[in-house]
């Protein structure tokens, strides 16, 4: 570690550039293995998808650093880490001409504006090797297309082929192959989706990307990160050197993010360790390749924050529109899904690497593959049944986004004001006010077509997702184990002194009232003793809630 002083060091936070950190004696934790594993993998070019603010940029500056060859070696700059002990050190540190590009700020909203953009991008990384004008071994044509990209007058044609053509002028300049690496590719395809200049897009980084990657005789190696592995589009068609190595991948797992040990090692430097259940309940819960990761942005906002309290720092950091978009599309499935995870239960989905993003808003499957490799959701465990894998929320810093897409939802469906006043009266026992309005809100946003097979379901996802709005003072929890059998949902309060609800949702079967499907409701919760486990918790008060329900017809019974 290159770090000495307990409680000293300045967190990097928001710092990118590897060099400004460690010469700054910022506090670093070691990453510099990876180097070791790119090296080492028989991929020619290799392509790390991970969520955002897990540690991309650092890292790709980290190995631009270790390749790049300069007039003066940066080799101090690994002074202390794991890398500099390893044999692949002496070989390879500062031996290669590197090409860098980060397309992390490629975010306009015109295919015109991003195309200046792209000139601005290239122009800068072409300026940066501008003593290739002084080089004996590039004919003047060469120089003369050196000089458009830097003065920014290169048309899209020319901007397309440059990667092939730096390459190429370098490899010729220093007799050794070159090492490119590209943050971020996919930050301007997803920009060109939500503003209407897709297809323009995937054209240009199909040429740009191919013709650095693709069959490049000047390549030594190519490392590229970005949130998805884009495809179809034929972006890396023909690129049989790419290695793909996602979150579900064990290669490159403890790359990106903070290992258990990692997380308990830094709260132990600034006096913290104290805080570690709270760091885990809020930040843990990833797995890359079957290791815990925690979300390093949070992590350290954490506890670089004066108050040091636990905030959703990382949702906070982009616009979430998108997820907005797709998880509160009209669907019952949908809002079903989005139950059973909020109430802490988990779904088997397919997850594709692969993803065509024209395909995300029409094929429901792809949602869940986007949210598990964008951060909002993890697998738990190996596929079932080849792909389909079982996802659920990371933790509850991620839960939030999950309970505000709810809570919008019915915002738009009904009256925010009416449903507050109903779950206020479930809160204070007023189980006829209750139920006046829930049977309001089912009349308007409940069609017919929405109970499907399973109406239970329905309304029990209903229910649940109007009781998010009551996470803050109860433990909503659904289908679980309690005295002789499972309850539907109970309300566990954290306060003893409230009342605590279990409510229980029967359909009226033919031939049967209602009134005996609410009574056989009734005396399930009282025979499989429902409310064992709220009287295990020292709850006093304890509200039985039957519900009975024939299509948009719902009555309760209380006790």
């Amino acid at each position: 570690m290159y770090h000495t002083n307990k409680t000293i060091q300045k967190l990097p936070v928001g710092e990118s550039d590897f060099k400004i950190l460690r010469e700054n004696n910022y506090y670093y934790i070691d990453k510099t293995m990876l180097i070791e594993e790119i090296i080492n993998n028989s991929a020619k070019v290799i392509l790390l998808p991970r969520p955002r603010r897990f540690g991309k940029t650092l890292n790709l500056s980290m190995l631009r650093y270790f390749f790049e060859k300069r007039k003066k070696n940066l080799k101090e700059l690994f002074n202390g880490t794991m890398i500099q002990s390893d044999e692949v050190f002496a070989e390879h540190q500062g031996q290669y001409p590197v090409i860098y590009l980060s397309f992390k700020d490629c975010k306009e909203n015109s295919w015109d504006l991003m195309t200046k953009k792209l000139n601005n991008l290239l122009s800068d990384e072409f300026e940066r090797h501008s003593f290739l004008l002084d080089s004996d071994r590039l004919s003047e044509k060469n120089k003369h297309y050196i000089e458009t990209i830097i003065n920014r007058k290169a048309n899209i044609v020319d901007c397309a082929d440059s990667l092939r053509y730096l390459s190429s002028f370098l490899n010729r300049s220093y007799q050794k192959q070159v090492v490119i690496l590209i943050d971020e590719y996919d930050t301007p395809l997803h920009s060109g989706y939500q503003n209407g200049y897709y297809n323009d897009m995937v054209s240009f980084m199909r040429n740009f990307l191919s013709g650095g990657l693709k069959d490049n005789v000047h390549l030594h190696k190519g490392v590229m990160t970005g949130i998805l592995r884009v495809a179809k589009e034929s972006i890396f068609s023909g690129l049989n050197n790419l290695g793909v190595f996602t979150l579900l991948n064990m290669e490159f797992n403890t790359g990106f993010g903070f290992s258990e040990d990692e997380v308990r090692n830094l709260l132990r430097d600034y006096d913290l360790i104290h805080r570690y259940d709270e760091v885990s309940y809020w930040y843990n819960g990833y797995l890359f390749g079957g290791e815990t990761i925690y979300n390093p942005w949070s992590v350290l906002n954490f506890i670089n924050s004066k108050d040091q309290l636990m905030r959703p720092y990382w949702v906070n950091t982009a616009s979430n529109e998108i997820i907005e978009q797709l998880a509160t599309r009209e669907g019952r499935e949908i809002r079903e899904e989005l139950g059973t995870l909020l109430e802490g239960g988990s779904i088997l989905k397919p997850v594709y690497d692969s993803i065509i993003m024209s395909d995300i808003t029409t094929k429901s499957n792809l949602l869940w593959s986007f949210m598990l490799f964008s951060g909002y959701l993890k697998y738990t465990g190996p596929p079932v049944r080849q792909k389909n894998y079982p996802l659920t929320i990371p933790n509850h810093e991620v839960r939030i986004i999950y309970e505000d897409l709810v809570i919008n939802w019915f915002d738009e469906k009904t009256d925010a004001v009416r449903l507050e006043e109903m779950l206020t009266a479930l809160e204070n026992g007023r189980v006829k006010l209750f139920e006046r309005i829930l049977k309001k809100i089912v009349l308007h946003i409940m069609s017919y077509h929405d109970f499907g097979d399973e109406p239970e379901r329905v309304y029990h996802a209903l229910v649940l997702g109007m009781l998010v709005w009551l996470g803050d003072q109860y433990e909503i929890r659904s289908n679980r184990e309690s005295g002789l059998g499972r309850y539907d949902l109970m309300l566990k309060p954290n306060n003893r002194n409230k009342i605590g609800i279990i409510i229980e949702f029967k359909l009226v079967d033919e031939g049967e009232t209602y009134q005996e499907t609410l009574d056989n409701a009734m005396q399930q919760i009282k025979d499989k003793r429902y409310i064992a486990e709220l009287e295990a918790a020292g709850i006093q008060t304890i509200l039985k809630i039957a519900v009975a329900f024939k299509g948009k017809e719902l009555w309760m019974l209380h006790e």
